[in-house]
């Protein structure tokens, strides 16, 4: 499966080359945290990872990312709600919010969107959508 991603090295330019980006990924999922960062990685990110709302809503105060990866279903403080927190913390607002997740419900992204996501990507995540999404937010 590695070799289906796409590596960037460090001295390529690029659209791939805001090399110096750090992704959090919050999901209490450990295969699914691995797919991710190694899609993310492959763009040439550095990824940071969560494994619940509550830690990943703390990581982000803490690190400062330049994008979250959220879930949406995990124990505790869901990714709903720890996308509507990181919206509204003075310290955290800037900082998008991409929902990963399995609930592929219009109804469920209309609500992620609503929280405060700016994007919203359905799990079995395609490593090219999910770049792009990443680049364009970023890049904007």
């Amino acid at each position: 499966m590695r070799s289906f991603f796409k590596k960037n090295s460090a001295g390529q330019s690029g659209e791939n080359a805001a090399v110096d980006a750090t992704i959090l990924i919050v999901d209490d999922s450990p295969t699914e945290t691995h797919i991710l960062k190694g899609i993310v990685e492959s763009g040439g990110y550095k990824v940071i990872t969560a494994s619940d709302g509550e830690s990943g809503v703390a990581a982000a105060k803490e690190s400062k990312p330049d994008l979250v990866l959220m879930d949406v279903v995990m124990p505790g403080l869901n990714g709903f709600q720890a996308t509507r927190q990181l919206s509204k913390l003075p310290e955290t607002q800037h900082i998008p919010v991409i929902v990963v997740t399995t609930k592929d419900q219009e109804t469920d992204r209309a609500w992620g969107l609503r929280q405060g996501a700016k994007e919203y990507v359905v799990k079995p995540v395609a490593a090219e959508e999910l770049l792009g999404k990443i680049g364009t937010i970023l890049a904007g």
